[in-house]
């Protein structure tokens, strides 16, 4: 019986490692598919301006994209400014903020790590730190001066 709670305990945590590990490949994935989205872009109006409208030989194209948050350069959370919505954010910034909107009192990064349903490990939790930082200093959410955040 213990052989069997120790093997499922290590088999639960290879696959949490592995989980994680293919979170953030994806998350590379998703940046290098937004800057080449946006170089597309980028190609299609130099193209158009410098072919008037026309492609050269052998230049199909390029599918037209919209580039996202962290493309090309681009910041993946803005400064924010007047009437700016949540949709000029990544889904994961989108949902610490609904987190925080949500939240009846000010939030500490531990909280927010919780609902996102990560471990409460320093690991785990000083990413989200930063990402509320992040989110303070570009004017989406108020810092309260104790590692406590509230939304704007």
């Amino acid at each position: 019986m213990v052989d069997v709670l120790t093997w499922t305990i290590e088999r639960r945590m290879r696959l949490t490692e592995r989980a994680e590990l293919l979170r953030k490949e994806l998350a590379e994935d998703d940046a290098e598919l937004g800057r080449l989205e946006a170089a597309e872009v980028v190609f299609g109006q130099w193209a158009e301006a410098t072919y008037g409208g026309g492609r050269p030989s052998g230049i199909v194209e390029p599918e037209r994209v919209a580039a996202g948050p962290g493309a090309g350069g681009m910041r993946l959370v803005p400064d924010r400014v007047e009437g700016m919505g949540l949709a000029s954010l990544t889904l994961e910034y989108q949902r610490i903020m609904e987190i925080v909107a949500g939240a009846d009192d000010p939030v500490m990064a531990n909280d927010v790590a919780m609902a996102l349903g990560r471990e409460l490990t320093p690991g785990k939790v000083e990413p989200v730190r930063g990402q509320l930082r992040k989110l303070a200093d570009r004017g989406w959410l108020k810092w309260t001066g104790s590692g406590r955040y509230l939304p704007r």
